[in-house]
This record gives C-alpha cells, structure tokens and sequence, in this order.
C-alpha cells in the first residue's frame, strides 16, 4: 500500500484524484452575507 495505490490517501495525492475520505474542492464559494440584510434581534 504505497503511493502507487489508488486505494489509499497516499496514492491519491499522487494521483490527484479525490473521494470519501479525501474530498475535493468546493466548485464555487458560497454567495457573501450583504450587510444590513440579518434580522435584527430584539
């Protein structure tokens, strides 16, 4: 089980490729929060 194993952390960070254990990038982040728009706790 070395960095050629595709199976493994190891190996799919030579291989670059994602999954369960090891997940990828968010596509796009998410919408920013504009100022003013949070309801007011009172």
């Amino acid at each position: 089980m070395g960095a050629g194993d595709v199976r493994t952390r190891k190996g799919k960070i030579k291989n670059g490729s994602y999954g369960k254990t090891r997940p990828g990038r968010n596509k796009k982040a998410p919408p920013p929060l504009k100022p003013g728009l949070r309801p007011r706790a009172k």
